[in-house]
């Protein structure tokens, strides 16, 4: 059903951040995380789109495909938020505050009616909608 899917996904995107999280605190330059799927690859665009990771390249796309992901010593934590809940436009500033470090820096990633993108992003857009995770 959906929902064991949505289980099923959100423990692949979280198994994939984990992996990125302990290579780069062993300081590692690059990491392969597989399987390969949309979310985790909407996820990692919006990481490089802030710098936080280099370039990744997606290798052999079919179903469990793996992606190779090159860091560049920025990214200091990521992780999923579970349950997924939903928020709506007026509370982003209140999740951003009890997630991130700082405003100064960090994203939380939201998957909403335009696609998954960054907080700010969605502000711009002026759209909630369910959290993914969040990196700083």
């Amino acid at each position: 059903g959906i929902n064991a899917e949505y289980m099923g996904l959100m423990s692949v995107l979280a198994a994939c951040l984990k992996t990125m999280a302990n290579a780069e605190r062993r300081g590692k330059r690059q990491v392969i995380v597989r399987p390969s799927s949309k979310v985790i690859i909407r996820f990692l665009r919006v990481m490089q789109k802030h710098g936080y990771i280099g370039d990744f390249e997606i290798v052999d796309n079919h179903r469990g495909g793996k992606i190779v992901i090159n860091l560049n010593g920025r990214l200091n934590k990521t992780g999923v938020i579970s349950p997924r809940y939903f928020v709506p436009l007026s509370s982003i500033e209140k999740w951003v505050t009890n997630i991130l470090p700082s405003r100064q820096f960090g994203f939380i990633v939201l998957t909403t009616s335009r696609g998954i993108m960054d907080h700010e992003e969605a502000r711009r857009k002026n759209v909630g909608g369910k959290i993914l995770g969040f990196f700083y």
